[in-house]
Protein backbone atom coordinates (compact mmCIF):
# COMPACT_ATOMS: atom_id res chain seq x y z
CA UNK A 1 0.00 0.00 0.00
CA UNK A 2 1.48 3.16 -0.94
CA UNK A 3 2.15 6.17 1.73
CA UNK A 4 -0.88 8.17 0.03
CA UNK A 5 -3.31 4.88 1.42
CA UNK A 6 -2.15 5.57 4.44
CA UNK A 7 -3.47 8.73 5.10
CA UNK A 8 -7.11 9.05 6.21
CA UNK A 9 -9.33 12.00 5.69
CA UNK A 10 -11.58 12.86 8.50
CA UNK A 11 -14.96 13.68 6.71
CA UNK A 12 -16.71 15.16 9.52
CA UNK A 13 -19.26 16.91 7.69
CA UNK A 14 -23.31 16.40 8.23
CA UNK A 15 -24.52 16.04 4.89
CA UNK A 16 -24.36 14.14 1.22
CA UNK A 17 -23.67 17.62 -0.41
CA UNK A 18 -21.00 18.95 2.00
CA UNK A 19 -19.60 15.71 1.68
CA UNK A 20 -19.15 15.74 -2.02
CA UNK A 21 -18.54 19.67 -1.67
CA UNK A 22 -15.54 18.64 0.94
CA UNK A 23 -14.06 16.16 -1.51
CA UNK A 24 -14.18 18.34 -4.88
CA UNK A 25 -12.19 21.18 -2.66
CA UNK A 26 -9.43 18.11 -1.58
CA UNK A 27 -9.43 16.97 -5.23
CA UNK A 28 -7.51 13.87 -3.93
CA UNK A 29 -10.39 11.24 -5.85
CA UNK A 30 -9.61 7.61 -4.62
CA UNK A 31 -7.92 8.50 -1.50
CA UNK A 32 -8.82 7.54 1.95
CA UNK A 33 -11.84 9.04 3.94
CA UNK A 34 -13.48 8.42 7.25
CA UNK A 35 -16.93 8.23 7.58
CA UNK A 36 -17.87 9.23 11.25
CA UNK A 37 -21.27 8.38 13.68
CA UNK A 38 -22.45 12.41 12.31
CA UNK A 39 -22.27 11.88 8.11
CA UNK A 40 -23.61 7.82 8.84
CA UNK A 41 -26.40 8.53 11.50
CA UNK A 42 -28.00 11.55 9.13
CA UNK A 43 -27.78 10.15 5.50
CA UNK A 44 -27.56 5.98 5.76
CA UNK A 45 -25.20 3.55 4.30
CA UNK A 46 -25.83 5.01 0.88
CA UNK A 47 -23.18 7.12 1.95
CA UNK A 48 -20.95 4.23 1.97
CA UNK A 49 -21.51 3.14 -0.86
CA UNK A 50 -21.54 6.19 -3.14
CA UNK A 51 -17.70 6.76 -1.80
CA UNK A 52 -17.36 3.41 -3.15
CA UNK A 53 -18.65 3.61 -6.17
CA UNK A 54 -16.89 6.58 -6.77
CA UNK A 55 -13.21 4.50 -5.94
CA UNK A 56 -12.51 5.49 -2.34
CA UNK A 57 -11.42 3.19 0.13
CA UNK A 58 -13.23 3.90 3.79
CA UNK A 59 -13.09 3.66 6.91
CA UNK A 60 -16.62 3.40 8.72
CA UNK A 61 -15.99 5.13 12.37
CA UNK A 62 -19.23 4.20 13.96
CA UNK A 63 -17.11 2.89 17.26
CA UNK A 64 -19.69 0.27 17.75
CA UNK A 65 -19.96 -0.77 21.70
CA UNK A 66 -23.12 -3.32 23.26
CA UNK A 67 -23.44 -6.54 24.10
CA UNK A 68 -22.00 -9.30 21.76
CA UNK A 69 -25.03 -10.41 20.07
CA UNK A 70 -26.13 -6.87 18.97
CA UNK A 71 -22.58 -6.46 17.60
CA UNK A 72 -21.99 -9.53 15.61
CA UNK A 73 -25.38 -8.63 13.98
CA UNK A 74 -24.37 -5.27 13.21
CA UNK A 75 -21.04 -6.04 11.55
CA UNK A 76 -22.44 -8.92 9.89
CA UNK A 77 -24.83 -6.41 8.16
CA UNK A 78 -21.86 -3.57 8.00
CA UNK A 79 -19.74 -5.98 6.38
CA UNK A 80 -22.11 -5.57 2.89
CA UNK A 81 -21.61 -2.08 2.82
CA UNK A 82 -17.75 -2.93 1.03
CA UNK A 83 -15.85 -0.66 3.50
CA UNK A 84 -12.35 -1.27 3.64
CA UNK A 85 -11.82 -0.24 7.71
CA UNK A 86 -14.40 -0.59 10.99
CA UNK A 87 -14.23 0.04 14.45
CA UNK A 88 -15.72 -0.96 18.08
CA UNK A 89 -15.10 -0.02 21.38
CA UNK A 90 -12.87 -2.55 23.17
CA UNK A 91 -13.76 -1.30 26.13
CA UNK A 92 -16.87 -3.93 25.31
CA UNK A 93 -14.52 -7.11 26.30
CA UNK A 94 -13.06 -9.81 24.77
CA UNK A 95 -16.08 -11.57 23.68
CA UNK A 96 -17.98 -8.85 21.98
CA UNK A 97 -14.45 -8.25 20.01
CA UNK A 98 -14.43 -11.81 18.80
CA UNK A 99 -18.32 -11.43 17.74
CA UNK A 100 -17.37 -8.39 16.35
CA UNK A 101 -14.90 -9.76 14.14
CA UNK A 102 -16.91 -12.69 13.72
CA UNK A 103 -20.14 -10.55 12.03
CA UNK A 104 -17.60 -9.30 9.47
CA UNK A 105 -16.01 -12.10 8.14
CA UNK A 106 -19.40 -13.88 7.91
CA UNK A 107 -20.85 -10.39 6.31
CA UNK A 108 -18.54 -9.76 3.80
CA UNK A 109 -18.57 -10.62 0.37
CA UNK A 110 -14.65 -10.35 -1.10
CA UNK A 111 -12.40 -10.68 2.04
CA UNK A 112 -13.16 -9.05 5.70
CA UNK A 113 -12.52 -5.52 6.40
CA UNK A 114 -9.88 -4.56 8.89
CA UNK A 115 -11.38 -4.66 12.46
CA UNK A 116 -10.08 -2.42 14.70
CA UNK A 117 -10.59 -1.48 17.97
CA UNK A 118 -10.62 1.98 20.24
CA UNK A 119 -8.40 1.82 23.38
CA UNK A 120 -9.24 5.61 24.07
CA UNK A 121 -10.51 8.31 22.73
CA UNK A 122 -7.75 11.26 21.96
CA UNK A 123 -9.87 13.49 23.65
CA UNK A 124 -9.57 11.36 27.22
CA UNK A 125 -6.69 12.16 29.49
CA UNK A 126 -5.24 10.75 32.78
CA UNK A 127 -7.28 13.31 35.05
CA UNK A 128 -10.40 12.58 32.88
CA UNK A 129 -9.23 9.16 32.83
CA UNK A 130 -9.43 8.75 37.18
CA UNK A 131 -12.12 11.39 37.65
CA UNK A 132 -14.85 11.25 35.46
CA UNK A 133 -14.42 7.42 34.58
CA UNK A 134 -12.71 5.93 37.54
CA UNK A 135 -9.51 4.76 36.30
CA UNK A 136 -6.57 5.21 38.77
CA UNK A 137 -3.91 3.41 36.43
CA UNK A 138 -1.84 5.43 34.45
CA UNK A 139 -2.97 5.66 30.82
CA UNK A 140 -0.04 3.87 29.08
CA UNK A 141 -0.95 0.71 31.02
CA UNK A 142 -5.23 1.05 30.18
CA UNK A 143 -4.40 1.69 26.75
CA UNK A 144 -1.77 -1.65 26.09
CA UNK A 145 -4.16 -3.50 27.88
CA UNK A 146 -6.95 -3.01 25.85
CA UNK A 147 -4.98 -3.45 23.00
CA UNK A 148 -3.35 -6.72 24.69
CA UNK A 149 -7.34 -7.95 24.71
CA UNK A 150 -8.03 -6.77 21.23
CA UNK A 151 -5.11 -8.85 19.37
CA UNK A 152 -5.84 -11.87 21.53
CA UNK A 153 -9.48 -11.16 20.63
CA UNK A 154 -8.83 -10.86 17.11
CA UNK A 155 -8.50 -7.70 15.99
CA UNK A 156 -6.52 -6.14 13.34
CA UNK A 157 -4.97 -3.10 15.18
CA UNK A 158 -6.23 -0.66 17.30
CA UNK A 159 -7.15 3.05 17.14
CA UNK A 160 -4.85 5.16 19.53
CA UNK A 161 -2.71 7.76 19.84
CA UNK A 162 0.55 7.91 18.09
CA UNK A 163 2.38 8.32 21.40
CA UNK A 164 0.71 4.59 22.29
CA UNK A 165 1.87 2.91 19.31
CA UNK A 166 5.17 1.47 19.34
CA UNK A 167 4.05 0.36 22.63
CA UNK A 168 1.73 -1.21 21.44
CA UNK A 169 3.33 -3.11 18.55
CA UNK A 170 6.06 -3.90 21.55
CA UNK A 171 3.35 -5.68 23.35
CA UNK A 172 1.57 -7.66 21.06
CA UNK A 173 3.26 -8.08 17.27
CA UNK A 174 4.81 -5.21 14.95
CA UNK A 175 2.18 -6.74 11.94
CA UNK A 176 -0.84 -5.53 14.48
CA UNK A 177 -2.12 -1.90 12.97
CA UNK A 178 -2.21 1.66 14.56
CA UNK A 179 -4.69 3.75 13.83
CA UNK A 180 -3.67 7.18 14.56
CA UNK A 181 -6.50 10.60 14.93
CA UNK A 182 -5.12 13.27 16.94
CA UNK A 183 -2.93 14.67 14.37
CA UNK A 184 -2.24 18.15 13.54
CA UNK A 185 -0.06 20.20 11.33
CA UNK A 186 2.67 21.78 13.99
CA UNK A 187 1.17 25.07 13.61
CA UNK A 188 -2.63 23.96 13.98
CA UNK A 189 -4.86 24.27 17.29
CA UNK A 190 -4.88 21.23 18.54
CA UNK A 191 -9.30 21.46 19.02
CA UNK A 192 -10.72 18.95 21.73
CA UNK A 193 -7.82 16.61 21.17
CA UNK A 194 -5.40 15.95 24.18
CA UNK A 195 -2.64 13.17 22.56
CA UNK A 196 -2.33 15.26 19.48
CA UNK A 197 1.05 14.36 17.13
CA UNK A 198 2.35 15.92 14.15
CA UNK A 199 2.07 13.70 10.60
CA UNK A 200 5.93 13.23 10.51
CA UNK A 201 5.90 12.65 14.72
CA UNK A 202 3.25 9.51 13.84
CA UNK A 203 5.40 7.75 11.35
CA UNK A 204 8.57 8.16 13.60
CA UNK A 205 6.47 6.26 16.35
CA UNK A 206 5.11 3.62 14.65
CA UNK A 207 1.83 4.68 13.23
CA UNK A 208 0.35 2.76 10.47
CA UNK A 209 -2.46 4.87 9.81
CA UNK A 210 -3.06 8.86 10.69
CA UNK A 211 -6.69 9.81 10.53
CA UNK A 212 -6.88 13.55 9.78
CA UNK A 213 -10.00 16.05 9.76
CA UNK A 214 -9.37 19.57 11.02
CA UNK A 215 -5.88 20.12 9.74
CA UNK A 216 -7.23 19.70 5.83
CA UNK A 217 -10.75 19.90 5.85
CA UNK A 218 -11.01 23.34 7.86
CA UNK A 219 -8.04 24.57 6.12
CA UNK A 220 -8.55 28.04 3.81
CA UNK A 221 -7.02 25.44 0.43
CA UNK A 222 -7.57 21.66 1.48
CA UNK A 223 -5.68 20.27 -1.53
CA UNK A 224 -2.93 22.45 0.14
CA UNK A 225 -3.21 21.36 3.27
CA UNK A 226 -3.52 17.59 1.86
CA UNK A 227 -0.27 18.12 0.34
CA UNK A 228 1.10 19.26 3.26
CA UNK A 229 -0.05 16.50 5.86
CA UNK A 230 1.06 13.82 2.99
CA UNK A 231 4.45 15.44 2.70
CA UNK A 232 4.75 15.81 6.93
CA UNK A 233 3.93 12.34 7.18
CA UNK A 234 6.77 10.87 4.30
CA UNK A 235 9.48 12.56 6.40
CA UNK A 236 11.95 9.88 7.58
CA UNK A 237 14.04 13.08 9.74
CA UNK A 238 12.19 13.11 12.44
CA UNK A 239 13.18 11.15 16.01
CA UNK A 240 11.58 10.86 19.27
CA UNK A 241 14.42 12.53 20.83
CA UNK A 242 13.59 15.73 19.31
Amino acid sequence: MNEEKKLIVALDVASNDEMLQMLKKIHRPGCYVKVGMELYLQNGADIVRILKSEGYSVFLDLKLHDIPHTVYRAMKGLARLGADMINVHAAGGAEMMRAAAEGLGEGARSGRPICLAVTQLTSTDQTMLENELLIKRPMDEVITQYASLAYSSGMDGVVCSAWEAQKIKNQTSPEFLAVTPGIRLTDDDAGDQKRVASPAQARALGSDFIVVGRSITAAPDPAQAYERVLNDWGKQTWTTTN
